[in-house]
């Protein structure tokens, strides 16, 4: 899938900021695609873009409506389907991470085929992936790993991304969930791929290309959740990584939904990791670990980030506060 830029960011009537996240990490990413934002009465939310209207931003060009917001149950209200409508019939394409789809919306459907308007479920791949080969693949890839969900892995690719293409090297981001898809306006939601084709459909995601070319492969879940470690198991497969980074927030008590799973340690989630990455690369290596110290003082994560690096040997930066710089000049 392929989404047009510029995009209307449309809130609904979202109760709170949280609801707004996937919108608001597009926003964070990339400023210069997000034209404006859309709100309903009672929206709670706010991006800190332009609030305009579907006709004023239809005038100034946007191109894609993006539904970046999710209310309770993760679904297109019946409320937004006029409003929806209304944006087919002036030339938006339609893009939503929610869980049901836009497909099975008679009204959406028909309108969008009447005036020759796409539409984009990016949480449900329409794409016929075929069983990964496991052959190794020309080109180098970094992969992002966990210690949990939600601990900073896609904000460590980016920043990656963003570093290596600041020092002019060949390189791509690759998206595997809605919000990198939003942000990069293409991918595959490998979360939604069944399970026996997750590892091919990351192969057809990063293909063989130029040996001095770089792939950072957005990373999913966490080896230790047990509510996502397939899709992760077959993402580190299908992805064959050179290079993982170790990504972890440190005020996690426990797996994020699971309270009778302790997080493990940094150690052991590197050595499962880099054990798993060895079936389809041999030569793969940690370069660093990525640290969420949003929760810490700069005093707080300063001392925590110097400290893990004592203890891992490995370079060890907050990608928000501090930059991967550091992870970047690790690679060889």
């Amino acid at each position: 899938m392929r989404l047009k830029p510029p995009y209307l960011m449309f809130l609904g009537d979202a109760p709170d900021q949280l609801a707004a996240k996937t919108a608001q990490g597009v926003v964070d990413w990339r400023p210069d695609i997000c034209m404006a934002q859309l709100r309903l009465d009672g929206c709670k939310a706010d991006l800190g873009l332009t609030d305009m209207t579907l006709e004023e931003a239809a005038d100034k060009g946007a191109k894609t409506l993006i539904l970046g917001v999710a209310n309770r149950g993760g679904k297109i209200s019946t409320e937004w389907i006029a409003i929806l409508v209304r944006a087919i019939e002036l030339g938006f394409d339609l893009a939503s991470g929610l869980h049901n789809k836009l497909t099975d919306i008679p009204a959406i459907v028909d309108a969008a085929k009447m005036h020759g308007r796409q539409l984009f479920d990016v949480r449900h791949p329409t794409e016929t992936f075929a069983v990964a080969s496991g052959k190794k693949r020309s080109g180098k890839r970094i992969l992002p790993v966990g210690t949990d969900c939600s601990v900073g892995k896609m904000y460590t690719a980016l920043a990656l991304t963003k570093e290596m293409q600041d020092r002019d090297m060949k390189v791509d981001f690759r998206a595997t969930g809605q919000t990198g898809i939003f942000i990069v306006g293409e991918g595959v939601s490998v979360d939604a791929v069944v399970s026996d084709f997750i590892s091919g459909a990351t192969e057809t995601l990063s293909p063989a290309n130029d040996d001095d070319h770089w792939d950072v492969v957005e990373g999913q879940g966490s080896l230790f959740h047990a509510s996502y470690a397939g899709v992760t198991i077959g993402l580190i497969h299908g992805s064959q990584p050179d290079y993982i980074v170790l990504c972890h927030e440190p005020t996690r008590l426990h797996m994020r939904g699971l309270p009778d799973f302790p997080l493990p340690s940094l150690t052991q989630c590197m050595e499962a990791n880099l054990n798993a990455a060895r079936l389809t690369n041999p030569n793969v290596k940690c370069i660093g670990i990525a640290i969420n110290t949003k929760a810490f003082s700069e005093e707080e994560a300063e001392a925590f980030l110097k400290k893990t690096e004592a203890e891992m040997g490995l370079p060890t930066v907050d990608p928000v506060r501090s930059g991967v710089g550091r992870l970047v000049d690790a690679l060889s």
